[in-house]
């Protein structure tokens, strides 16, 4: 009895593992490409730790360079950017009631929520903020 458990729980996993499905790319598509139902393809077969639905990259910029017939996993794609790389925008510093507004170069790239770096163009010191969806950084006391 315990070995017909055994295969039926082999057996039921083989059989689980057949119908899943892994997410992968259509094409080679590009590092910084925005991601389009058209670009993906669901694949028969599983890939740990890929994604397994359209809906859950669609929309979202790419990392890396994805290639053709390839899983996509979840370091490969991440929210859009919006701050580009020596891309002039509006820095903003805030605290206690203090509101200072002025101009600064990015010098990296982030998506809204993350922590950038940025050169104030008044006083050339480089400050980090984190990206606002606005394109503007925060920077807080």
């Amino acid at each position: 009895m315990k070995h017909l458990i055994i295969i039926s729980s082999l057996w039921f996993f083989m059989w689980e593992s057949a119908l899943a499905e892994t997410l992968i790319a259509a094409r080679t598509i590009r590092s910084q490409t925005i991601l389009h139902a058209s670009d993906l393809i669901v694949s028969e077969g599983t890939a740990t730790g890929s994604f397994t639905q359209v809906s859950e990259v669609e929309g979202l910029e790419t990392r890396v360079t994805l290639y053709a017939g390839r899983p996509i996993r979840p370091g490969d794609v991440g929210p859009a950017t919006v701050v580009q790389r020596n891309q002039v925008v509006p820095l903003i510093y805030s605290s206690a009631g203090l509101l200072i507004t002025t101009e600064g170069r990015a010098l990296d790239r982030a998506a809204p929520g993350e922590f950038v770096r940025i050169m104030n163009l008044s006083s050339r010191t480089t400050v980090s903020g984190r990206a606002m969806a606005d394109g503007s950084v925060l920077v807080q006391n």
